[in-house]
């Protein structure tokens, strides 16, 4: 809880297991969360087992792997469920620091932003964390377009470290987005699409083998996906028109 708003970690998992408990001890260190919800999305691994055994978790399990995006909408509904106030996404691979929870959620809760990302370009960690230089170019060059393409100004587009308020999930049309990688890029659109600010912090990672990435024929794809929903969105404002995800 913080500030009588209530708090759910969401974690949309895969082959987790062996981070998923140092990422929950460092969530639950923070001492504002008052609920985790992981949903496992066919994991080949003891992740399901992992997750039972830690106090404060409520476990959802696909039958069948939906993909990334397909996760995410499992673990909003059931957040807005629960009755969240704010919603924080954190990857069970602890990639990305829990520390940052409590400044992300005082973002929201304090009516700064209704989304909140953390970013791994802002302080200049990615690299010093071993992103790999082509990723960390790629991620450079399709922010640099789609803050041209929609107007916006983000330092990236791509991080998987994000939180946002009660009233902005119930406001997207997550139906409409992709199943895959792409909803997250997709999410943004829609969130600049309706006018909403968008804060971000800076977000130290680490790189690893444990840590999930994507190779590099899917993060072509994913690219030129990114590229495409800015086109869409562009056109879509300079025809009065609404864009397929919105």
């Amino acid at each position: 809880m913080y500030k009588n708003s209530k708090v759910i970690v969401v974690m949309p998992a895969y082959n987790a297991a062996r981070t998923l408990k140092a990422t929950y001890e460092e969530v639950m260190d923070q001492g504002i969360v008052d609920e985790i919800i992981l949903v496992d999305d066919g994991s080949r691994d003891d992740t399901v087992a992992v997750a039972r055994t830690l106090t404060g978790v409520t476990v959802y399990v696909h039958e069948h792997n939906l993909g990334y995006g397909g996760n995410q909408k499992t673990c909003y509904r059931l957040a807005l469920e629960k009755g969240a106030d704010i919603i924080v996404m954190v990857h069970p691979d602890y990639q990305y620091t829990p520390k940052l929870l409590p400044a992300m959620v005082s973002m929201i809760a304090n009516g700064l932003h209704p989304c909140v990302l953390g970013s791994r370009i802002l302080g200049g960690y990615a690299l010093a964390g071993g992103m790999p230089w082509w990723k960390y170019m790629s991620n450079r060059f399709l922010t640099a377009a789609q803050n041209t393409l929609m107007g916006a100004k983000l330092s990236e587009y791509h991080t998987g470290f994000r939180a946002y308020s009660r009233e902005l999930l119930q406001s997207m049309r997550l139906d409409n987005l992709s199943n895959d990688f792409l909803f997250d890029n997709q999410f943004l659109a829609q969130v600049i699409w309706q006018g909403h600010t968008i804060g971000e912090v800076s977000c130290p990672t680490k790189y690893f083998p444990e840590a999930s990435s994507i190779n590099l024929r899917r993060s072509t794809l994913y690219g030129a996906g990114c590229l495409k929903v800015s086109l869409q969105f562009l056109f879509a404002k300079a025809t009065g028109t609404r864009p397929s995800f919105a």
